[in-house]
């Protein structure tokens, strides 16, 4: 009979905090509604869109994984991780392929205006678009495992102000377009953004095999190239501000000012990566203690330390 009760307590409480949340979200979903007006209907229903709880509540997970990762691991041995980063980056290269050349055509087949496109003249493209950003949402979730595993391997000094501020921004925004524009002018920033991340994940899998690095010379061109898109977004956003069509102008705004908010960053971090490792460079060369060609240390006495640590594992 206890057991009886005890099962009828534990679903009443299950069924008060389903109803609890339930309440949570169409609070927060008539808020939205009265700021942002009515959501775009195509979505409805759709996996993760329907109610903003679920993205928040991932995003402030990861904040709290950021934020206590590094204290966990602090007195751990890191983890290689090797074998599933090859996977993780491979499988992140070709979805971010699929979604370029989906977005591309998808582009082409509905005409879309460079200049200024709305959300609703592109017929069945749409739909391609939505169906295509759906996903580009989604990857921004699987992205927030770059971090995890940075943690994991202990490469804390990776996890930049905007490492963190990049990734956790980009879902929580993408939950808003989805909802509300998901398809026309929105289209062009995820475009690029896919292209820059074939050439980032492809560089970040490879790096991943020890005997594929010396051939991998593009990691600096894809700061250049994430700096070039924030521009360009800038330029083909500012077209439907001067060019306006039905597309929201308060999103063109707003993805403005996000875009600026990531070129400062980006500037920030290329200033401070390749102008110190220049620097140091520089300053070695000049007291001979090193001989740095193609970025790899070169030195004969580091030949010799690999040479006497080679004879000590055979020995």
């Amino acid at each position: 009979m206890s057991c009886y009760f005890g099962c009828m307590a534990y679903v009443g409480n299950h069924l008060w905090v389903r109803c609890r949340m339930e309440l949570m979200d169409k609070t927060i979903n008539s808020y939205f509604d009265v700021w942002l007006g009515p959501r775009d209907p195509r979505v409805k229903g759709w996996l993760l869109l329907e109610n903003y709880t679920p993205t928040f509540i991932f995003s402030v997970l990861y904040l709290l994984i950021v934020w206590l990762g590094p204290k966990y691991m602090r007195n751990k041995q890191p983890f290689s991780c090797r074998g599933i980063l090859v996977i993780y980056n491979l499988g992140l290269t070709l979805l971010s392929l699929y979604m370029f050349y989906e977005l591309v055509t998808g582009v082409l087949e509905g005409g879309y205006n460079f200049f200024c496109q709305d959300t609703h003249s592109g017929g069945e493209a749409d739909m391609k678009i939505i169906r295509v950003l759906w996903w580009y949402y989604f990857s921004k979730l699987i992205e927030f495992m770059d971090t995890f595993f940075f943690i994991l391997r202990k490469n804390n000094h990776q996890i930049t102000v905007l490492h963190v501020y990049h990734h956790a921004t980009m879902l929580n925004i993408w939950w808003f377009v989805m909802n509300w524009v998901p398809c026309g002018h929105s289209y062009f920033g995820a475009t690029l953004n896919s292209f820059i991340h074939v050439l980032m994940y492809s560089y970040y899998g490879l790096s991943a095999v020890p005997a594929m690095r010396p051939y991998l010379w593009w990691k600096k061109y894809i700061t250049q190239g994430q700096l070039i898109q924030f521009v360009l977004t800038i330029f083909q956003t500012s077209c439907g501000v001067v060019w306006p069509c039905a597309f929201p102008q308060g999103w063109l705004y707003f993805q403005i000012s996000y875009m600026i908010s990531l070129i400062i960053l980006f500037t920030n971090f290329y200033i401070q990566t390749y102008n110190k490792k220049a620097s140091s460079r520089r300053k070695e060369y000049q007291n001979g203690s090193t001989a740095i060609a193609n970025g790899y240390t070169n030195s004969f006495s580091s030949l010799e330390n690999n040479v006497k640590q080679r004879k000590q594992r055979k020995d």
